[in-house]
């Protein structure tokens, strides 16, 4: 008898293992498990690493890029001296990479959030590259760092200065030098080596854009002059790194416009006047001579406004790169720039007005008609 109870209580007790096993095994299985891959690249630095490695020129073997599309969120601000290879174009673009598989690799995005520089260093890794970093807070922590600027990409520039953007465009170049021969159209000359001198050419504004450059990539005055305007308590400071190099290769890809002359001595042939508005407004620099007034009213696209008193103190800056083409609403004022112009700079060859009654309406079309 004793025999059958023990017999029962050790089946019981195993039995009750076994279910408790079953429990805890049945517990297991239910339990939360990991994501399968998680997104988040292994190597993470921050914003200290960044600047660390950051350098003007940037060093052979060291790369920071800009997962991000190009247009708009490169080209209208990025970290300095950041090459642009987006996710998106990774596999068309990889050639922009470092020859040695060593270089140090950093990407990054739009913030923490952002996935995009966290895949493009998987795609670099798996290419076999060996010093793969992600700046995971990105842009926007780069952004909040006291005494940190974005740069700005030619294309950003050019439609700034075409729209005529509410920016300062300032030329760090020595001015004799470098601007007077050359600079993009409507910046002014504060040479980075005279900046106290004539730094109170800057905006009284201090939230104003503000945006330098000098001679690309290489050139460091731009930088040393953001840095002195943000000391000065600026608060939306720019860099245009690719500079005047760069802005010179952008409207050298158009083919040089020949201008056709009119009947009147350095008019342009109005035909040919409608077609270059038409088809290259960008292959000339067209100069609306009329008041500031007139001119907010509506005028043609690209046109830059120096009303026809202001103009001979601005004379000496014109560039030289490509035709200039006064006009005005008569043919009066810009006949008269052009003449004042062939006084002051007789060098400057392509040089013409429009001779005709010029209407503007505020959106940019225009009707001509032959003067009488």
């Amino acid at each position: 008898m004793k025999l059958k109870q023990c017999a029962g209580m050790v089946l019981t007790v195993l039995l009750s293992a076994a279910l408790m096993a079953g429990c805890a095994t049945s517990q297991k299985e239910a339990a939360p498990q990991p994501e399968a891959a998680d997104w988040r690249y292994h190597d993470i630095v921050d914003v200290e690493f960044v600047q660390q490695h950051m350098s003007i020129p940037m060093a052979e073997d060291v790369m920071i890029i800009d997962a991000r599309p190009k247009r708009p969120k490169y080209d209208k601000g990025h970290i300095p001296m950041a090459v642009s290879i987006p996710d998106s174009q990774f596999e068309k673009m990889q050639d922009l990479l470092p020859a040695d598989k060593e270089a140090l690799l950093i990407f990054y995005c739009g913030g923490l959030k952002c996935k995009l520089s966290h895949k493009s260093a998987r795609k670099a890794e798996a290419l076999g590259y060996t010093n793969v970093k992600v700046f995971a807070e990105g842009y926007p922590n780069y952004l909040a760092v006291a005494g940190n600027y974005a740069a700005v990409d030619v294309a950003w520039v050019k439609k700034q200065v075409e729209s005529q953007g509410d920016m300062v465009l300032v030329d760090s170049r020595p001015k004799r030098k470098k601007y007077d021969k050359g600079h993009i159209p409507g910046a002014i000359s504060i040479p980075d080596t005279q900046f106290e001198k004539f730094k109170d050419q800057l905006p009284a504004d201090k939230s104003k854009p503000v945006v330098f450059y000098c001679g690309g990539f290489k050139c460091k005055l731009s930088h040393k002059s953001a840095a002195k305007t943000i000391a000065l308590g600026y608060t939306n400071v720019k860099v245009f790194a690719a500079g005047y190099p760069a802005w010179k290769n952008a409207v050298a890809t158009a083919e040089p416009v020949q201008v056709k002359a009119g009947a009147e001595e350095g008019s342009i042939d109005i035909e040919h006047f409608k077609s270059i508005m038409a088809e290259k407004p960008d292959s000339v620099m067209l100069i609306d001579v009329r008041d500031a007034d007139e001119f907010a009213k509506g005028t043609l696209k690209g046109a830059v406004n120096i009303p026809v008193d202001n103009l001979e103190a601005k004379i000496p800056s014109l560039p030289a790169d490509k035709p200039i083409v006064f006009i005005c609403g008569t043919g009066a004022r810009s006949g008269e720039s052009f003449y004042m112009l062939q006084d002051l700079r007789p060098e400057l060859k392509d040089v013409f007005y429009l001779d005709a009654e010029l209407t503007i309406k505020k959106d940019g079309s225009f009707d001509i008609k032959k003067p009488s």
